[in-house]
């Protein structure tokens, strides 16, 4: 599931400019229509954009939560939304203000990935330690080779 959709990504950046960053077609609809086979090119770009910024949403999380996120907590769907538009610019020229809310957006994965910042989400188990490491039971007195046995080798 992803992290966000076309209509939360449509209330941060107009449709208009969403249609130009994604119609390599030259279609130029009035607006994006998930109906309309001929705007399936459009929106699988869309999606990829989501999708792209939702690995890397859960490339940051993976250690500390269980990815994907079900449900989506708000703060990872803002991210999502944010990341995504960036990724939808690097098609074209990216503007300087959308290059400082994806940083900022990836200053904050940073900080949930080192606990810094909650998502409001009970984060992963510790592993149970399972008593399968290695153990060591022999000590110096139990050396069979030695640089005594070994004189004249």
């Amino acid at each position: 599931m992803p992290y966000c959709t076309l209509n939360d990504i449509k209330k941060l950046l107009p449709e208009e400019t969403l249609i130009q960053l994604t119609d390599d077609e030259n279609l130029k609809p009035a607006a994006i229509d998930p109906g309309n086979a001929a705007h399936a090119k459009i929106i699988g770009r869309i999606d990829e954009a989501i999708a792209t910024a939702d690995a890397e949403i859960d490339g940051y999380c993976a250690g500390r939560y269980s990815v994907p996120f079900s449900p989506v907590p708000p703060v990872i769907k803002g991210l999502s939304v944010e990341i995504a538009v960036y990724r939808l610019y690097q098609r074209r020229t990216v503007p300087e203000r959308t290059e400082k809310s994806y940083d900022k957006a990836v200053a904050r994965l940073k900080d949930i990935s080192k606990g810094l910042m909650t998502l409001g989400v009970a984060p992963q188990p510790a592993p149970a330690d399972t008593g399968d490491g290695v153990s060591v039971n022999c000590t110096a007195e139990d050396r069979i080779f030695t640089r005594d046995t070994l004189k004249g080798f």
